[in-house]
């Protein structure tokens, strides 16, 4: 047997195990994500998330969801990887560069003495063109007319380096639905076929013009108390259709994060995300001697 150490961590509820893969590293991490993220029988958490060396940045986002699926990229996620390997001593540098399927990310660090207590992510360009988020559709999807189920819905598009679909509502009813009854719905636009590689659904509740309350439902995670990319695609949604200005505050089931859409200076056009990363335990679980590889094999 051999023993595999974890971190449990979450930026704003939305909760990853964290496994620093630098040495050795788990031989089918999208099995060990099923298994580890169930919420009875495993550790809990909306996936599996490693921390791998990289050859162009300082460290490597290796993502895999509750499912088993890959994750490009996971904004509370990467708040997160960062903390770790700094408080670690891993990566000292700040702001560091963290390279994800999605893309290099840059990530700057809020310290209290060398304590992590939030982050800023320069998440980069939101992609607006339908068939590059990728949608069955040319040209910008905003306040597109999509049939759900029978009814129509009015959706605006956005990759963040995944695919988001942003809905407005003008009431409390989507927050109100039960586990249950939000799940069916949730699954109504992951497997719609209008989304070739599934959708990430967030639905949006103006509260005022840099205040925005969201409810999102990943895709090969379910509901999750927040999503990162999503609350970047819903400010990006919510500028496009007039429902917010380029800085606001989007509150999430498990905290809130600060979105800025920069529309001038050397940062033009990239979208930033501002954090919490916290760290919930620490644990090891045992594995088959056949279950880790040496991370050179990888």
């Amino acid at each position: 047997m051999a023993k595999l150490e974890f971190t449990k961590m979450h930026g704003c509820g939305n909760d990853y195990i964290y496994v620093v893969a630098t040495r050795t590293r788990p031989a089918d991490p999208a099995a060990l994500s099923v298994r580890l993220s169930d919420r009875h029988f495993g550790v809990g958490g909306d996936g599996l998330i490693m921390l791998a060396p990289s050859s162009n940045a300082d460290l490597r986002m290796e993502m895999y969801n509750a499912d088993g699926s890959r994750g490009d990229m996971c904004g509370n996620g990467i708040r997160c990887l960062a903390r770790l390997a700094f408080e670690r001593g891993i990566v000292r540098a700040n702001p560091m560069i963290v390279e994800t399927d999605a893309g290099l990310k840059t990530v700057s660090l809020k310290l209290e003495g060398r304590q992590v207590v939030a982050a800023t992510v320069d998440m980069g360009e939101p992609i607006l063109e339908g068939r590059e988020i990728p949608v069955n559709a040319e040209g910008r999807i905003i306040d597109y007319p999509l049939e759900v189920a029978g009814q129509i819905e009015q959706i605006t598009a956005v990759s963040m380096g995944n695919p988001h679909c942003v809905i407005f509502v003008g009431d409390d009813a989507v927050f109100g639905l039960g586990d249950l009854d939000f799940a069916a719905l949730g699954r109504k636009f992951e497997h719609h076929p209008f989304f070739p590689k599934r959708v990430n659904t967030e639905f949006i509740q103006p509260i005022s013009r840099t205040r925005l309350k969201m409810r999102v439902w990943e895709r090969g995670s379910g509901e999750t108390w927040a999503c990162g990319t999503g609350a970047c695609a819903a400010l990006v949604g919510a500028v496009l259709t007039g429902h917010a200005e380029r800085a606001a505050t989007v509150e999430l089931r498990g905290g809130n994060l600060e979105i800025e859409w920069r529309e001038s200076g050397p940062d033009a056009n990239h979208v930033f995300m501002t954090g919490n990363a916290i760290e919930v335990f620490r644990g090891g679980i045992e594995l088959g001697a056949d279950e880790l590889i040496s991370a050179r094999k990888a």
